[in-house]
């Protein structure tokens, strides 16, 4: 509002001079006077300022026409004048409102429409950087790949889009299932842009998948190196590709690499249950046996495990049931409540005879926890207190329908793997292993051989034949396919015994 009282004082102030000044040429005496040629113009001072104001404007006027000529004359000649910028931005304005439209009709998943549109903004635009990517990504929503691919490759011959083209082919190769060409394509476009996370991960992906573990681990310190990667989160990625690679090599028979590579990996990350077990064997045949109990304490703190329990027990593999439940129990205090503890501690018990004790070991484990390792710790038991047939057999029966317990699970899929493995089996997945129950939708019944780490041996019947041997056969393993730590633990003479 005072703005607008502002304008309309500034106005009549202005009219008002105006009015002034014309008013007062007219009352001025004097003149100009013009003679030329033989004629003569009297002019009053008012007539001579307009006259004067007249000629100014005709000089400006003349001036522009001038300008505009010689600009239809460049335009002619193709040179760049304020024609041709006026055209080029109308057609420039044409050019990105087809881009737009081609952008929304994408997202709209209208493939056809986009590719119209993104071939208009070619025409006004002479932008392919802008334009190819969108065709192919059109090319692609109509399913129309030859198309995609030829414009992808045309990406490829301008520095600027060469990443986009060989990212665009390396997806088409992946798709097509062709991992080796794609691998490649990976490297080439880390290469090209070291910093971009997704091409990171997909060559981290297809180097594991490949088994070039070397190759990824120098990938994973590119992901930490450009900080797309926790520093704690390297360490366990490192530790699992480190303990890949010491597989690899002793399956190709080299001993000695292999055993430092598995060390190497637990001491990236001494809670990788597999590597600690891994470092213990290895530690075990240096005869080094105390770094050996080292790491599997160390790990077993982290979370108990079977594997870890049997590393130990191979720290001395001919001690007594005796000694050997003396030196695992600073081992099992660590976690004195945890079920892996309480079945160990069990087993120990059993193995030395002591079938009171065990039965305490387990504790509620059978009525809270009844997965098929405590149901078959059970039938031990009452196999070893003389309970009859018909009760061990109950237990047995049990323990077939149970639920298995932990195992190796994928926390993407949730496949069920027989031993830690590196990558997912069925989702592809790194590192996405862990020590765990099963949902239970995938829950699996164990078979026989995998579920009866004590039962081993026949029952007889009243006669003193083995009139059950054939029977309990088929159902029983023998004690090369038992699974349990205590296993590695119990010796031929003490599965006698029982």
């Amino acid at each position: 509002m005072l703005w607008s009282l502002l304008k309309i004082i500034l106005f009549v102030v202005l009219v008002a001079a105006a009015t002034l000044g014309a008013a007062y040429l007219m009352e001025l005496e004097g003149g100009v006077r013009i003679a030329a040629a033989g004629y003569e113009v009297n002019l009053t001072p008012l007539y001579a300022v307009i006259l004067l104001v007249a000629l100014v404007f005709a000089v400006w006027l003349t001036l522009r026409l001038v300008a505009l000529l010689i600009a239809i004359l460049k335009f002619i000649n193709g040179d760049e004048t304020a024609i041709t910028r006026y055209f080029n931005r109308n057609r420039e304005r044409k050019g990105y409102q087809a881009l737009s439209e081609g952008m929304l009709a994408l997202a709209a998943g209208e493939g056809r429409l986009a590719m119209a549109k993104a071939s208009k903004a070619e025409r006004y635009l002479h932008k392919p950087e802008l334009t190819n990517l969108l065709t192919a990504q059109a090319a692609e929503m109509c399913g129309d790949r030859r198309k995609a691919e030829e414009v992808y490759k045309r990406l490829l011959k301008n520095d600027a889009t060469r990443f986009v083209g060989v990212r665009g082919i390396m997806k088409q190769k992946l798709a097509d299932g062709d991992n080796a060409t794609a691998l490649k394509l990976a490297e080439k476009a880390l290469n090209l842009r070291p910093k971009h996370e997704e091409t990171q991960d997909v060559l981290l992906r297809l180097q594991a998948s490949a088994h070039d573990w070397a190759g990824a681990r120098r990938t994973l310190g590119a992901k930490l190196k450009h900080g797309s990667l926790p520093r704690d989160v390297h360490k366990r990625r490192d530790a699992v590709l480190a303990l890949s690679e010491a597989k690899e090599v002793l399956s190709d028979g080299s001993d000695i690499a292999a055993r430092e590579a598995a060390i190497e990996a637990n001491k990236l990350s001494p809670d990788l249950i597999p590597a600690a077990a891994f470092a213990a064997r290895g530690y075990i045949e240096q005869g080094n046996a105390k770094y050996a109990t080292r790491v599997v304490k160390k790990a077993w703190a982290a979370q108990p495990h079977p594997d870890l329990a049997a590393a130990f027990a191979a720290i001395a593999p001919d001690e007594t049931p005796v000694a050997r439940l003396k030196r695992f129990k600073p081992l099992i205090a660590q976690h004195p409540d945890h079920v892996e503890s309480r079945l160990l501690l069990a087993e120990l018990h059993i193995a030395n005879e002591d079938f009171p004790e065990a039965r305490r070991a387990l504790g509620d484990l059978v009525d809270k926890a009844p997965d098929a390792r405590v149901l078959t710790d059970m039938a031990a038991i009452a196999r070893g207190e003389g309970a009859s047939e018909v009760v061990v057999k109950g237990w047995l029966a049990r323990a077939l329908t149970a639920p298995r317990g932990p195992q190796w699970v994928c926390d993407k899929c949730h496949n069920i793997h027989a031993e830690w493995v590196p990558i997912c089996e069925n989702c592809k997945g790194f590192d996405t292993l862990s020590w765990t129950a099963p949902p239970a939708g995938v829950t699996t019944p164990a078979a026989g051989g995998e579920m009866l780490p004590r039962i081993v041996g026949t029952i007889e019947d009243q006669s003193g034949t083995n009139t059950e041997e054939v029977r309990d056969a088929e159902i029983l393993p023998d004690e090369e396919t038992l699974h349990r730590p205590i296993d590695a633990a119990v010796t031929e003479g003490d599965v006698a015994r029982k």
